[in-house]
């Protein structure tokens, strides 16, 4: 069962507005394209994408969303831990990795395949390498 499946209907109406409007503001920092923020985020309809990016509220935040915008936050998060330095935290998503766990693929390639799984992947990367 999922970790968010106990979210009241009153707590995600509550909730959806500020998280969708931050994961947006996450995904201008690393200056995705609306068709790549709109893969993370998991959405296969444009009108839905667009209009949460105009009005965050009305998104309907779903187990799959919840559980990907975690991950997201996450990713940022361990981001801001690992390198402090914006310029540098915010184009570590886009640059190629060497790392086995990327294969010379940037971190949002791996993300954009479109499964939850590959948002954990990353997220677990970051975590090993702050040592937790």
């Amino acid at each position: 069962m999922s970790q968010f499946a106990n979210f009241t209907t009153e707590k995600r109406k509550e909730a959806a507005g500020p998280l969708i409007k931050t994961i947006l503001q996450i995904f201008e920092r690393w200056k995705l394209n609306n068709g790549q923020q709109q893969a993370l985020l998991g959405l296969h309809n444009e009108g839905t994408f667009y209009n949460w990016k105009k009005k965050p509220e009305s998104a309907t935040l779903t187990n799959d969303l919840l559980e990907r915008t975690s991950y997201i936050l996450g990713i940022w998060r361990s981001l801001q831990i690992l390198i402090p330095e914006e310029r540098i935290s915010d184009t570590w998503i886009t640059s190629p990795n060497s790392s086995t766990a990327f294969n010379g693929q940037s971190p949002l390639e791996r993300m954009l395949a479109g499964h939850i799984v590959d948002l954990a992947h990353v997220r677990q990367y970051l975590d090993a390498e702050r040592g937790g």
